[in-house]
């Protein structure tokens, strides 16, 4: 969870593109009334360097004031079980985490919205780094 790899970055990369050409969506797309989307994963790591976990209220808080006002139209949060490896000691750790799923149009400031949210946790909680997994897609609602 605290680890960021080169693929990440190169996601990361891809975000930030409004204005980009993007490709027509293909017909199963336009079949189910879909648009072309971003899907991004952010992937939060819930124990802090002391080896304490953090708690659900410091969690819920977050989430409704870091990253809700820069996704209002929705997003799905999961539970997971994160794995590994320390950047200073490289033991393979496990820990419980969080996954919050956003589909979004590519638009103006979304790689400004996902970096501030990913340095706002690490900076609050101490954390080596926040994953993030961004691809295209086609979604309806």
């Amino acid at each position: 969870m605290r680890r960021l790899g080169a693929a990440a970055i190169a996601a990361m990369a891809a975000i930030g593109c409004a204005g980009c050409t993007h490709p027509s969506p293909p017909a199963a797309c336009t079949a189910i009334g879909g648009s072309a989307s971003l899907q991004i994963t952010l992937m939060f790591g819930l124990t802090r360097p002391d080896g304490q976990p953090m708690s659900d209220a410091h969690w819920q808080d977050f989430l409704a004031r870091v990253v809700t006002p820069r996704f209002p139209d929705g997003l799905t949060v999961s539970e997971g079980m994160g794995q590994w490896r320390d950047r200073v000691t490289s033991r393979i750790t496990h820990e419980p985490s969080r996954l919050v799923w956003i589909v979004t149009p590519d638009r103006p400031g979304l790689r400004q919205d996902i970096d501030a949210i990913r340095a706002a946790y690490r900076s609050e909680f101490a954390q080596q780094s926040v994953g993030v997994l961004a691809g295209s897609g086609c979604a309806a609602f």
